[in-house]
């Protein structure tokens, strides 16, 4: 489909293209470029700190985390794990890498030697990609030598911390389009690998498709898009350049009909192709006004089968007021692409706990104002009422919490002594994922759904190992 109509078969996994040529395959995505120096100066030099101590082999356990939600957000969503662990296969100090780092001489000649050997070699678990989060969930957790994985921390919070701003606002988007499908196309609003990830992201979060031709290829969502207004403006009149978006995309094709006058543009789009018309898009003025006036036009033309698309700086909150409109998909950019206000989610990475000499487990938690953490392992499930409903999160330290009741475990392992289980990567992690978000959040309480500023939809609690 390559229209802004309202598609008839919209499910879990709408947004995705699952066919032959669906896009690369797991093994495919480990042949990038090395991405060692996607990460901070301080990794880099404790790493070193740590070479000399002597402490940098001790067995770690790093977590990532979020403190809070974002003011007044109720549940967020997991996103970007498939790409941090497309990122950590190729997380390499290749010899332009390494000659960058001895030429400005960031850290020794041992240091160098260790990155050149740098091979990933722990395990890591989590959150499974559009699952549902709250304060406190551990939603990574890398084990693993102190060395291994203190240089990981960037990579996995830039990564996690966009995608899971977009999934998150996303999510949020498709609730309140209430069945409708919402179409990414924010590409031109962000830097332009940030527009795949945010594509990527979006999809995880419920949207239909993308503009974006790279996330299509990339992760074979399916990519949308027709005309824009300068298609209409390089034309002699507005009659002409429906003619030819017909011609060149059948009757089905999506017309945009407000580069003039609405009305006029409205009755010349059925006119040239008919009252089979797939449909038309709206990108400016009141949207509410203008749709009901479009709805009632094209039903007295006899087109009544033609969908209404609108566009125009939407979000969730301008979605939601358009509930009543005969409005049947939704187009988001910069609102989406920038998290709806919130283009991160604040999670933070954290040593919660290390092995002593003598080879035991020891938490270490921060102990800082408004920034403390809890030290330990942990064992994250959610617990599910007798309604389905979820009704609180509960995180044990050090174990498996003793509840009683039905339960869901959290945590997933994506990486096994250093390998990357290919269920996490590629276009079919994105299918997954996308289905997992719409189970997860269909788990929550209804009060999760609300657009108004609230508590998060459940409590966490954490329960020490007796």
């Amino acid at each position: 489909m390559n229209t802004y109509g309202s598609p008839s078969n919209v499910g879990p996994d709408a947004g995705l293209d699952t066919g032959p040529d669906a896009g690369p395959s797991a093994a495919q995505l480990r042949t990038g470029r090395p991405t060692g120096l996607y990460t901070d100066q301080y990794e880099l030099t404790m790493l070193e700190g740590a070479l000399k101590s002597g402490a940098a082999e001790r067995r770690s356990m790093f977590e990532v985390f979020a403190r809070s939600l974002p003011d007044g957000r109720r549940y967020g969503i997991v996103g970007g794990t498939g790409r941090f662990l497309e990122a950590l296969a190729n997380y390499r100090f290749g010899d332009d890498e390494l000659a960058w780092l001895r030429e400005h001489d960031i850290v020794d000649g041992p240091t160098l030697d260790w990155l050149a050997d740098y091979r990933f070699d722990g395990t890591i678990h989590g959150y499974a990609e559009g699952e549902a989060f709250f304060p406190g969930s551990p939603i990574l957790t890398v084990e693993a030598s102190f060395a291994s994985g203190v240089v990981l921390e960037t990579l996995a919070l830039s990564i996690l911390n966009h995608d899971s701003a977009v999934a998150s606002a996303a999510s949020r988007m498709t609730s309140a389009a209430a069945g409708r499908p919402c179409l990414e196309m924010g590409s031109r609003r962000t830097h332009e690998e940030a527009a795949v990830a945010a594509a990527r992201a979006a999809v995880i979060g419920g949207f239909f498709g993308t503009s974006n031709m790279e996330a299509g290829r990339r992760y074979g969502l399916r990519t949308l898009g027709t005309s824009a207004h300068a298609f209409t403006l390089l034309h002699d009149t507005e009659e002409e350049a429906f003619a030819a978006q017909v011609r060149s995309h059948g009757q089905s094709t999506t017309l945009l009909v407000d580069t003039y006058d609405v009305a006029r543009g409205v009755e010349r789009a059925v006119r040239v192709a008919g009252v089979g018309l797939g449909g038309v898009r709206l990108d400016s003025g009141d949207l509410l006004t203008q749709a009901r006036d479009v709805r009632a036009q094209l039903d007295s033309l006899g087109a009544t089968s033609t969908k209404i698309t609108v566009t125009s700086d939407l979000d969730e909150y301008a979605i939601a007021g358009l509930a009543a409109a005969p409005v049947d998909s939704y187009g988001v950019g910069t609102s989406l692409v920038t998290g709806s206000g919130f283009p991160t989610v604040g999670l933070v990475y954290k040593l919660v706990a290390r092995q002593n000499d003598d080879g035991d487990w020891v938490s270490v938690a921060k102990a800082s104002t408004n920034k403390a953490s809890v030290g330990g392992r942990k064992f994250p499930i959610r617990r599910i009422g007798d309604d389905g409903h979820a009704t609180d999160e509960v995180i044990g330290v050090g174990s498996y919490p003793e509840v009683t009741g039905r339960t869901r475990d959290l945590h997933v392992r994506f990486v096994d002594d250093g390998r990357i289980d290919p269920a996490y990567v590629g276009p079919e992690a994105v299918s997954a994922a996308t289905s997992r978000r719409a189970e997860s959040v269909g788990e929550l309480p209804d009060t999760a759904r609300k657009l108004q500023r609230g508590e998060p939809a459940i409590d966490t609690a954490f329960v020490a190992a007796r």
